[in-house]
């Protein structure tokens, strides 16, 4: 069986206004994330720890990855 590496980047999607921006995950969730388009700052949904793994297109920050 192989395993796949973990993701080291992610692009957010902006809920409020559609911007996406190209990311390095980080070694710990994140719990705010500024837009880079609208300024609007995303938190993590309810039941997620992370805004990666909320509005992220990998499968999950590097912490949730491990979980």
């Amino acid at each position: 069986m192989t395993t796949q590496p973990a993701a080291t980047e992610s692009t957010i999607t902006c809920p409020f206004c559609g911007e996406q921006a190209r990311e390095t995950l980080p070694d710990a969730c994140v719990i705010a994330y500024r837009c880079t388009g609208c300024g609007e700052t995303l938190r993590p949904a309810p039941g997620t720890s992370c805004v990666f793994c909320t509005y992220g297109d990998a499968e999950c920050c590097p912490p949730g990855q491990a979980a």
